[in-house]
C-alpha cells in the first residue's frame, strides 16, 4: 500500500487545498448560510459524492479522454456553466420568503442541495483533469496496485474534502441563524446565493484547459 510519508505528505497538501476558500467552500457556505447547517452539509456531501466520481473516472481513463478532447471538454464546461447559471437565476427569481414562520420554512431541502451539488461538481472538467494529474504524483507502483492506489488517495481527498465542508457549513450556518432573524436578509437571500452561482458559472466558463 502507500508507504506513511507519502501518505503524510499528500494529506497535508489536501488539507491545505481544501481550506483555502475556493468553489467548493463557496457554495457550501452560501448554501448553509441562507438554508441552514445541514442544508450545507449536504451540500458537501454532494460535492463529496462528485469527488469520488471523478478518482473512478481518472481511474478508468475517462478523464484522461476529457483531457485530450477539447470538444469534450467544452461541452463538459459549458454544460456545467449553463447548469450553475441556471441554478443562479432560479434563485434570484424566485420569491423568498419574508419569515421563517412557525416551522421554520427554508429555501430548498437537503436532498435538492446535494442533487444540485453532486450534478454541479461533475460538470466541472477542471476537478476531472485535477484529479487526473494530482494523484498520480503521489502513486509509486512498488507500493502495490496502481488502481488500489488511486483509490485510497480519491477517497481521502474526498473525505478530508468533505470534513473542511463541514466546518464551514457549522460555521455558516451559525451565522445564517442569526441572519435570518432579519426579515430583510430573509428576503435578499435568494439574489446573494444565486449571484453566487451566476458567477462561479461565468467563471467556469471563461476557464481554460
Amino acid at each position: 500500500m502507500i508507504d506513511q510519508p507519502t501518505l503524510i505528505t499528500y494529506v497535508a497538501i489536501v488539507l491545505g487545498f481544501v481550506f483555502i476558500p475556493g468553489p467548493a467552500t463557496l457554495l457550501t457556505a452560501a448554501r448553509a448560510t441562507t438554508s441552514g447547517t445541514r442544508v450545507g452539509i449536504a451540500t458537501g456531501a454532494g460535492i463529496t459524492v462528485g469527488d469520488i466520481v471523478h478518482t473512478l473516472l481518472a481511474i478508468v481513463g475517462v478523464s484522461a479522454i476529457i483531457a485530450t478532447s477539447a470538444v469534450l471538454f467544452s461541452i463538459i464546461k459549458y454544460m456545467g456553466a449553463a447548469y450553475l447559471v441556471y441554478l443562479g437565476i432560479k434563485a434570484i427569481i424566485e420569491k423568498s420568503p419574508t419569515s421563517l414562520g412557525g416551522k421554520g420554512q427554508l429555501p430548498i431541502t437537503a436532498p435538492q442541495a446535494f442533487r444540485q451539488a453532486v450534478l454541479a461538481e461533475l460538470l466541472n472538467p477542471k476537478t476531472a483533469l485535477f484529479f487526473l494529474a494530482f494523484l498520480p504524483q503521489f502513486v509509486k507502483p512498488e507500493n502495490g496496485a496502481v488502481v488500489v492506489q488511486l483509490s485510497i488517495l480519491g477517497v481521502l481527498f474526498a473525505l478530508i474534502g468533505l470534513f473542511s465542508t463541514i466546518v464551514f457549513a457549522v460555521s455558516a450556518g451559525s451565522l445564517g441563524n442569526f441572519l435570518r432573524r432579519n426579515p430583510r436578509i430573509l428576503k435578499w437571500q435568494g439574489k446573494i446565493v444565486g449571484s453566487i452561482y451566476c458567477t462561479l458559472g461565468i467563471r467556469l466558463a471563461l476557464q481554460e484547459r
